[in-house]
């Protein structure tokens, strides 16, 4: 019964997670300082932008966090990405339990 319980737990916790995490991420990449008119000066964004020494490629960490905060949302690949991520924790659960 034990199994059970922890079953429902992780979807439950898994669905609060999908709906959830379209409206946080966006926010909290935002407070980092990645927005619609680009990065914000004086920033952890910033900071971290540097720390690329002047070459941001395409698909980077940094571009992705600039494309969510640039958009307010998640989109293509990010989206795919962080389904993913949910759904695999998910199966953790459902393995462990």
């Amino acid at each position: 019964m034990r199994g059970g319980k922890i079953l429902v737990g992780g979807a439950i916790v898994t669905g609060v997670a999908l709906l959830a995490t379209p409206l946080v991420v966006p926010a909290v990449v935002s407070s980092l300082g990645f927005g619609p008119a680009g990065i914000a000066g004086g920033s952890w964004a910033a900071s971290f932008m540097a720390s690329y020494g002047g070459t941001v490629g395409a698909g980077s960490a940094c571009a992705a966090l600039q494309s969510i905060g640039a958009v307010g949302t998640f989109t293509g690949a990010t989206a795919v990405a962080s389904a993913g991520a949910v759904i695999t924790g998910g199966g953790v659960v459902a393995a462990v339990a």
